[in-house]
């Protein structure tokens, strides 16, 4: 009987323990949400955001009288998030479509951005990103995308550990900022960040530097998102997540790029030297 009982107990434990470790993943880690509703948040013009296909996809507009903007409902410390977005077709010079993480804490702020400047009809599309540390920026990367990014759904990731932080598109790295540290150089690693989306109207400074304006004849203005995947140590939550090796996301696989994602990195930094030709964009500034 002692030895029956024994088992059960050290049975027990074990359950117990797998319990656990199903409940601290499940609280740490969001996959994606059936809805957008489940993880996001309407957070500028909620007549501006509309939900399709049952909440499974929603459409921002821009016109006159406004623009709009989305949230997630939790911050996160290190993981990856990724949306599949449709941007404006057409003529869309003076707008923007950002995605992007933001700590929200004013003049210290962390962010990570990708920002989409809308352009002419028949104008590639730019896509801009920015890196703030503890509230200092300018670290603007552009370049000029490879596809029509109006006419399809194409993913945007942003990939952030202890390590590095990587901006892709269809899985393809467009920045890359590293964790230097050692060097002296700051890194965000202390501020959790949450989703952001908005879609506004700055043609004081999105194409063409200002000089193209928006074609109010040409509005509203639709960009659409779908597949909205959030996998990351959720803040509040367990204490020793954001420091745990064991996430996938700090894995060995994800401490560098893998040598496919170099080379297609390479092909990235010769695309942005063409596109502009003046500028030192697409150079690691990390």
């Amino acid at each position: 009987m002692a030895t029956l009982a024994s088992f059960s107990l050290r049975n027990s434990a074990v359950i117990l323990t797998l319990l656990y470790g199903l409940t601290f993943l499940f609280s740490v880690v969001s996959a994606r949400p059936a809805t957008f509703l489940q993880d996001f948040k309407v957070t500028w013009s909620d007549s501006h955001v509309k939900q399709l296909d049952g909440g499974r996809a929603i459409q921002l507009v821009l016109d006159q009288n406004s623009g709009c903007g989305f949230a997630s409902k939790s911050k996160y410390l290190f993981g990856r998030v990724s949306m599949k977005i449709k941007l404006v077709p057409g003529d869309s010079a003076g707008t923007v479509t950002a995605f992007y993480m933001n700590s929200d804490t004013d003049n210290i702020r962390d962010e990570l951005d990708f920002e989409f400047l809308g352009n002419r009809s028949g104008q590639p599309y730019t896509v801009q990103t920015n890196v703030y540390v503890h509230g200092k920026g300018d670290k603007e990367q552009r370049i000029n995308l490879w596809f029509d990014p109006s006419a399809d759904f194409h993913t945007y990731s942003i990939l952030w550990n202890h390590h590095h932080t990587v901006f892709y598109v269809d899985q393809v790295p467009i920045r890359v900022f590293k964790n230097n540290e050692a060097r002296g150089i700051p890194f965000p690693k202390s501020q959790p960040m949450g989703v952001f989306s908005t879609l506004w109207e700055a043609d004081d400074w999105a194409t063409r530097g200002g000089l193209e304006k928006i074609n109010w004849s040409k509005s509203p203005f639709y960009a659409y998102y779908k597949d909205f995947d959030i996998e990351g140590c959720a803040v509040p939550g367990p204490a020793n997540c954001a420091s745990n090796p064991r996430n996938w996301w700090e894995g060995a696989n994800y401490q560098q790029l893998n040598a496919v994602e170099a080379r297609r990195y390479r092909w990235i930094v010769h695309v942005g030297k063409k596109s502009y030709p003046n500028k030192a964009v697409l150079v690691d500034i990390s």
